[in-house]
Parts: structure tokens; C-alpha cells; sequence
């Protein structure tokens, strides 16, 4: 999706786990590794447009680690908690303010789309690996999202 607004979008981030693994893409317009994620379209709210994201980029069911609000209310949707917020250029001077989510697929079949050039279920240690070039950010979200998955 293009950019709705001048300087800032709303994004998110998704760091999809499955048995001590973190799924990375390639993305083109990039040329680097990231996460699973996009942009929240003008119809959607946040919880939508993750399960939209994962489910057109990878194919894959997860299940989000992170807390709802419990409550009934006709008229109020309780929408999950970020594990992290960031802001991140994307496209200078454009940036996302990033809703960093945490979740574990159902399974590994991962199917990779046309939006990316390849995919890669990675362990911690591969997060240092020289070739995957990972920022700082990445690596942390990605370590903290294991750790997590871990305690579930």
C-alpha cells in the first residue's frame, strides 16, 4: 500500500516464532532482511492488518503473545497491546510509527509471496550471522520475541 499520509504511517511489525526460529524476509525495495509487516490501511485496525500481513506474506496461523483488554462493550474493540513501539524511516523522509507484535505459528510452511525474495526461519545465533546484515532493532525485537515464545 502507498503512503496515506506525508510524513508518518502507521505500521506494523510482526515477529512470527516457531520452535526457537524467528521468520525473516528479503524484501526488494530494501535489499535487506526484515520482519513480516506492513502498513495499516485506512478500513482496518491493527489487529486486522496483522493477521492480514502474515497471512498474505507468509501463509502461515500464528497465535499473538501479547495481552487483550477483557471486558464487554458493544461499542468499544479492544485491540492487543504492541510488545514494543518504535518510529523507523521508510523512505526518507517519510518514517512508520511501528507497532512491533510478537507471535508462534501453527507450524514451519511457510510460503514465500511475491513481495519478497526469500525467506528464512533463523535461531538466535544466526541473528549474527555476517550475510543477514540485521540492524540493531532487528536483532533485538527478534531475541526478545524468542525469549517470549519461549515462556509459552
Amino acid at each position: 500500500m502507498p503512503h496515506i499520509h506525508e510524513l508518518y504511517d502507521f505500521a506494523v511489525s510482526i515477529f512470527v516464532v516457531y520452535k526457537d526460529k524467528v521468520l525473516l524476509v528479503h524484501h526488494p525495495r530494501y535489499q535487506k532482511w526484515l520482519n513480516v509487516g506492513g502498513h495499516v490501511e485506512l478500513d482496518e485496525d491493527p489487529e486486522q492488518t496483522i493477521y492480514r500481513e502474515v497471512a498474505e506474506e507468509t501463509g502461515l496461523k500464528v497465535r499473538l503473545l501479547t495481552d487483550k483488554p477483557a471486558y464487554e462493550d458493544s461499542t468499544v474493540k479492544a485491540l492487543p497491546t504492541p510488545n514494543y513501539m518504535d518510529s523507523h524511516e521508510a523512505n526518507a523522509p517519510h518514517r512508520h510509527i511501528g507497532l512491533v507484535y510478537f507471535c508462534v505459528a501453527e507450524n514451519n510452511n511457510a510460503q514465500l509471496s511475491d513481495e519478497h525474495l526469500d525467506m528464512r526461519w533463523l535461531s538466535d545465533a544466526d541473528l549474527d550471522a555476517p550475510e543477514y546484515h540485521l540492524s540493531e532493532s532487528l536483532k533485538f525485537y527478534a531475541r526478545e520475541a524468542l525469549k517470549l515464545a519461549n515462556k509459552h
